[in-house]
């Protein structure tokens, strides 16, 4: 029973730990699919995280802090669209520059609003998503192996765990099932096809760009509202720049999606229960070892195992209508 227990707080902790991923994972494959290449995953993220926690602090009210994050990622995706998308700018260097200003912006303004040093106030009780006990989970807690599965792993998370999962199929399901998904994979492999079937490229890509900065903004309100009580400095830690390898891994796909931000996420959670853990026929391994495993393995899994993973072919590429 002790080593499903250990299993069911890993897996738990798994879940709670590849969130953010995934929803910055089906943010970049929205933009991605559609021929719009963002590096700016990380900022956007950030910019919400902080715009959530402000929101929340101040009003005391998470589903305000949720909707402030949600817009003020979308703004900072549409500036990414209007330099990449309408001036047809680098996307890279646009990438770039909002994960710039991001970081430098937030630390600022929370300095400017709460003089706490970039922080925002703790967020506490009705301030924060809290976890949701589904039914009977105190009652099967008992129940081998089912029981744990049930009351810890799949019971006790915010709502917001609940949306992303549901958000998996919901995003396959516009991109593999609508015609407004069979257009934006069309503009990412032949803008050329879709303008002269009468269709706005730049009106389609725009709305692709819109669907990132949403998710975005759960990822970040997740952050600082529900595994977070409030905005740190540089609180994404890189997660955007993972979430885009996860998006690669998954040759940019939702499902496959889905279960590489869960490797990472599982990565990330047993590297937090070992810190501090001796290992058999090791002994006890440095924490900053541990800390930095995930991330090695991201690079090893992406170096080794995904074999060719082929983006969209016009990604990256600015659209130019022929006259």
């Amino acid at each position: 029973m002790e080593v499903v227990t250990f299993f069911a707080q890993v897996f738990d902790s798994t879940i709670r730990l590849s969130i953010p991923l995934l929803f910055a994972c089906l943010a970049g494959l929205f933009s991605e699919r559609a021929g719009v290449f963002d590096i700016g995953l990380e900022g956007k993220m950030l910019a919400a995280a902080f715009a959530g926690a402000a929101m929340a602090a101040v009003y005391g009210n998470p589903w305000l802090g949720l909707m402030a994050a949600i817009v003020v990622s979308t703004a900072f995706a549409l500036v990414h669209g209007f330099a990449s998308i309408t001036n047809r700018g680098n996307q890279i260097v646009s990438g770039v520059a909002i994960n710039f200003i991001a970081a430098g912006a937030t630390v600022i303004l929370g300095q400017a609003w709460f003089m706490q040093g970039g922080r925002t106030p703790s967020l506490t009780g009705d301030q924060r998503f809290t976890a949701i006990t589904l039914p009977f989970a105190s009652e099967l807690r008992g129940v081998p192996i089912i029981g744990e599965i049930y009351s810890v792993v799949l019971s006790g998370h915010s709502i917001l765990v609940y949306i992303a999962f549901f958000m998996v199929f919901f995003s396959w399901w516009v991109l593999f099932r609508t015609r407004f998904g069979l257009r934006l994979r069309a503009v990412g492999e032949n803008p050329a096809a879709v303008d002269t079937a009468g269709i706005s490229v730049a009106w389609l890509r725009y709305r692709a760009v819109i669907c990132t900065g949403i998710l975005c903004g759960f990822a970040g309100a997740y952050l600082s509202m529900s595994i977070g009580a409030g905005f740190v400095k540089d609180m994404t830690a890189g997660r955007g720049f993972i979430a885009l390898a996860a998006l690669i891994f998954a040759k940019w796909r939702p499902g496959p999606a889905m279960l590489a931000c869960l490797l990472f996420g599982f990565l990330d959670a047993i590297s937090i229960r070992l810190q501090g853990t001796p290992l058999p026929m090791v002994g006890r391994v440095p924490a900053q070892f541990l800390q930095a495993l995930p991330y090695v393995l991201t690079v090893v899994l992406l170096a080794g195992f995904i074999g060719r993973a082929i983006p969209p072919r016009a990604g990256g590429v600015p659209y130019v209508k022929e006259r």
